[in-house]
């Protein structure tokens, strides 16, 4: 009786457990208004582990049924049977259960199989027509990505059941006499060898549909071929040995089925077996020897010939199924010029340059804007566009490894969110080289105005908390008076008042004070999986999710968006890739991995915009490719989860940008496929590689950065995320792409200039090898280094295409061996191939100065705060911004100067040439007027203050960002 009572109770505890997960599963999913994304997920896997299930278990059980049935009424007096006796024996007493319970057994393991296909069940049956014919087969490429794997599946399922009832089959006719192995007379009763017949002809002819499924199988089958490891397609020696030899092997496999069907007729196994032979060694020469003498006597002595239409037809179907088969390439041989005529249209390019590297000053912000030790920023800063300009910006969240005194309590009711965005110009920074804040201090005030700053969900946040009732959170600590509390009122969680609900979050977070803390009042809700990726992720199951979420300050709302991908491995001749190796880089460490349900792909769209509400937690799903077929199989199966693209708010829409996985994927797969050429890639005479890192020691590929630049084509910078190519085994630059990342008519368009084998440009490790090999470098930065005390770090390397050559500037920090702050110190620039000089400087104007010569113009007041150029090509001469108060004379001459220099600056953004030039005409003539004040020649006529050069007359207007009201 204890033995039960203990068994009943360890059952019962099971089944709570199990409820406890899926019933808090559908409360998380009702609470955010996404309870059919659970119900089509749960419904489908019951079905499916029902249904198939039970067919397993029907038919194995039916075999073992029927092959008992078949038994002889007597079995032969021989040592076997007499050995068997003992067996059938210890059966017999528990026929009548054994049967159900094996079958039963046998049906849990298939159905809990076929439970995992259900995404590919769901696409099967809501696949939508991509609209595009394979070259091959001429099907719609939406039989190879949504057809075809569920087929195979079926198929695979089959001869499972088929092989699991012939091997039962098999041992019930051993066991009771109907197959011997030893004794005289014959091996097999007729019931026996008539079962077995059939059970192999079924088998024989789904071998049959398996070689005529293999024929479209062919079309994304994937290999290694021409450094391509995931090259996926039919090749000439598929096309024509291995195609023709599986429909011969379909036939024949046919009419071998037939032949066993027909044993229990004819009572003999000859013909089976003869035919299962010839099956066999069919197999063997035609779909083995055949296709390797093809391989050897015809493809081998003339490969590029017979390969190179299919090679074409490889190449074309991967930069569909890519997205980069409307890329704009073009030849750009470097040929830099420092005039005010070349540099002119980059002005705005000069101008945003981004010093603060994201990546790099997460410990300043860290050290300067935390406030509390229980605050923290994310490792790796975001940039987004605001008043268009590139700023950097991260979320103070929760960081409960900073809280003092570490209990249930405080970690779950007391210390919940987080605090604020703070956001600094990505262009500037102040005198001490620390970052130029637009949005700091706490509660943060600043340019994003009103907003909820309190962050209860993020890249940081705890497991679970505990929040609403009469639960007072800590709020955040005040330096003057009693710190402020607060009670969540954004009415996201699950709420405790049922007592068989805090009895499964009990279960499920294994806390068992949870079912009876008094802490726990009405009204209390339990917050959790608060990570914006989990969040999207598990309301959008069927998507992968971009690496890197970013906060945006919108409506006054804090915002967190994410990229969603639909991906497929199913698109015919387009070759594979691995998304978690693809996607690595030496930041993605800091940023997190993509989060994916396939990892090998052959297909991919960046087909979703989500959102997920720092304070509430609200997940939505914007429709941003409405193009996408593999998007509206899936809409079709969750029917109402994704709005559509026009319901995106107009404030939103400037901040979303393109994503970094994406790029990255096309960026790899661009190292091979920018060779539209069959020949030319047959050949490999031109393969790019994504360059190492030069500023890490940890040999991964670069980063692609967001900035803002302008292609020789494009009339006006725009916001891009960027990246380099070296040739393959070189380190000289051999392309510079860039995609449109702002949202507009561009979006999305890559466009990759193509340098010239022999140009001579610098690739990003050759760049930094000319700045560390530079006498004048080296010894500027051995001083810096050991005159302070402290470390050196690289910030970003940038690549920029300024005057038809190239531009590169690297930001260098100093961090103390003691704070580990960043803080910036020196600008490192070089122009062209690097012959002209190589700078190292306080600033980026006076880095750009001189590798850019005359037409930089002058030198910043504040050495270490950098400006926008006032005219393109130029680096302004900023006036002292306060007067002396012993000359008035002087005080108004700067003052003058000062107004002339702001309000240039004004019209050089707004691209207004005409009062530019009137603007510079006044700072000339305050800057004469201050020169004499000081000199004390008043009505002397001073030596004349230089003049920054006129912008030419066709010279473009820069362009301007979008922008939205924070």
């Amino acid at each position: 009786m204890l033995l039960l009572t203990a068994a009943v109770l360890t059952a019962l505890i099971a089944a709570f457990v199990v409820f406890a997960g899926v019933w808090t599963d559908w409360l998380w999913f009702r609470s955010l208004g996404y309870s059919s994304v659970f119900g089509t997920r749960l419904w489908t896997k019951a079905a499916l582990f029902a249904v198939f299930g039970l067919v397993m278990a029907v038919v194995v059980g039916f075999n073992l049924w029927l092959a008992y049935r078949l038994r002889p009424p007597l079995s032969a007096m021989s040592v076997e049977q007499q050995s068997l006796d003992r067996y059938r024996m210890g059966v017999a007493p528990h026929k009548r259960w054994l049967l159900p319970a094996i079958s039963l057994v046998v049906g849990l393991i298939a159905g809990a199989s076929a439970a995992g296909q259900w995404r590919t069940w769901l696409q099967w049956t809501n696949q939508t027509p991509f609209g595009e014919k394979d070259p091959q087969f001429h099907l719609d490429v939406a039989f190879y990505a949504f057809s075809l794997p569920w087929y195979e599946f079926l198929l695979g399922f089959a001869f499972s059941t088929v092989i699991v009832s012939l091997l039962a089959a098999v041992l019930v006719h051993y066991l009771y006499g109907g197959l011997r192995l030893q004794g005289p007379g014959r091996r097999a009763s007729a019931g026996a060898k008539g079962h077995l017949a059939v059970l192999l002809g079924v088998f024989v002819l789904l071998k049959a549909v398996a070689y005529w499924l293999d024929r479209y199988a062919l079309a994304v089958k994937s290999g290694a071929y021409k450094g391509v490891d995931g090259w996926t397609g039919l090749r000439y020696v598929d096309a024509n040995a291995y195609l023709p030899a599986k429909t011969i092997l379909f036939f024949v496999a046919i009419i071998c089925a037939l032949l066993f069907f027909l044993t229990p007729i004819r009572r003999t196994w000859a013909p089976a077996l003869i035919g299962f032979g010839l099956m066999a060694l069919s197999a063997v020469l035609i779909g083995g020897l055949y296709p390797a003498i093809v391989q050897q006597f015809q493809v081998k002595p003339n490969e590029q010939a017979k390969e190179t239409p299919y090679i074409q037809k490889n190449i074309d179907a991967t930069r569909q199924a890519y997205g980069i088969a409307d890329n704009q390439t073009k030849q750009y041989e470097p040929k830099g010029s420092t005039g005010a005529d070349a540099l002119g249209p980059d002005a705005q390019t000069i101008a945003d340059v981004r010093l603060l590297d994201p990546n790099v000053v997460a410990p300043t912000f860290q050290q300067n804007q935390a406030l509390r030790k229980y605050y923290a920023f994310p490792k790796t800063l975001d940039v987004d566009r605001y008043g268009q300009q590139d700023t950097v910006l991260g979320v103070r969240e929760l960081d409960l490894n900073g809280v003092q005194q570490r209990n249930w309590i405080n970690d779950h009711f007391k210390y919940t969110h987080g605090y604020g965005v703070v956001a600094a110009k990505g262009n500037q920074v102040d005198k001490d080289g620390n970052p130029v804040y637009t949005e700091s201090a706490l509660p943060t005030t600043g340019s994003f105005g009103d907003y909820q700053q309190r962050v209860y969900y993020g890249e940081k946040s705890p497991e679970y908390s505990i929040v609403g009732g009469s639960n007072d959170e800590i709020d955040y600590t005040s330096d003057s008076g009693p710190d402020p509390t607060y009670r969540y009122t954004g009415g996201s969680g699950v709420s405790l008042d049922n007592p068989l609900a805090r009895a499964a979050y009990a279960v499920k977070f294994a806390e068992p004070q949870i079912l009876y803390s008094g802490a726990i009042t009405d009204g209390a809700r339990v917050i959790y999986d608060r990570t914006p990726k989990e969040r999207v992720e598990k309301v959008a199951p069927w998507l992968s999710i971009d690496a890197d979420p970013y906060p945006v300050v919108v409506g006054k709302k804090l915002l967190w968006v994410l990229d969603g991908y639909t991906t497929s491995d199913g698109y015919p001749f387009s070759s594979r890739t691995t998304l978690g190796d693809v996607t690595k880089d030496s930041l993605t460490d800091q940023r997190g991995r993509t989060l994916t349900a396939v990892n090998k792909v052959n297909y991919i769209r960046n087909s979703v915009k989500a959102t997920v509400d720092a304070y509430t937690g609200e997940v939505t799903l914007y429709q941003w490719d409405d193009a996408d077929p593999v998007l509206k199989t899936w809409m079709k199966a969750f029917p109402g989860t994704v709005k559509a693209r026009s319901d995106i708010p107009s404030a939103l829409l400037p901040h979303l940008r393109y994503p970094q996985d994406m790029f990255k994927v096309q960026r790899d797969m661009l190292g091979m496929y920018h060779m539209t050429d069959a020949t030319a890639f047959f050949n490999g005479t031109d393969i790019w590689q994504v360059p190492a890192d030069p500023t890490t020691n940890t040999g991964e590929v670069q980063p692609p950065y967001y900035l803002t630049v302008r292609m020789p084509d494009q009339q006006s910078a725009s916001f891009s995320l960027t990246s380099s190519f070296v040739p393959g085994g070189r380190d000289n630059l051999a392309a510079f792409m860039a995609v449109d990342a702002d949202p507009g008519p561009d979006y999305g368009k890559i466009r990759i200039l193509k340098v010239p084998t022999g140009a001579g440009a610098l690739g990003p490790k050759l760049t930094q090898a000319r700045f560390n090999s530079d006498q004048a470098v080296a010894n500027k930065l051995t001083l810096l280094k050991t005159g302070s005390d402290s470390d050196i770090e690289y910030g970003n390397l940038l690549t920029l295409p300024v005057g038809g050559d190239f531009l590169n500037i690297e930001p260098v920090y100093l961090v103390g061996r003691s704070a580990k702050v960043p803080v910036l110190q020196k600008v490192l620039a070089v122009y062209g191939n690097g012959t002209s000089n190589v700078a190292l400087e306080n600033s980026l104007a006076e880095a750009l100065a001189k590798v850019l010569g005359s037409a930089a113009g002058g030198t910043p007041a504040t050495p270490t705060a950098p400006t926008s150029p006032t005219t393109p090509g130029t680096t302004p001469t900023a006036p002292p911004s306060n007067g002396t108060g012993a000359n008035p004379e002087l005080d108004k001459a700067l003052q003058d100067a000062q107004k002339a220099f702001s309000d240039g600056q004004d019209a050089l953004k707004n691209g207004d040439w005409t009062r530019y030039g009137q603007d510079q005409k006044a700072l000339q003539d305050a800057l004469n007027a201050a020169a004499a004040a000081q000199q004390g020649r008043a009505g002397a006529t001073p030596a004349p203050a230089t003049p920054a050069p006129a912008p030419p007359a066709s010279t473009p207007t820069p362009s301007t960002s979008p922008t939205a009201s924070p």
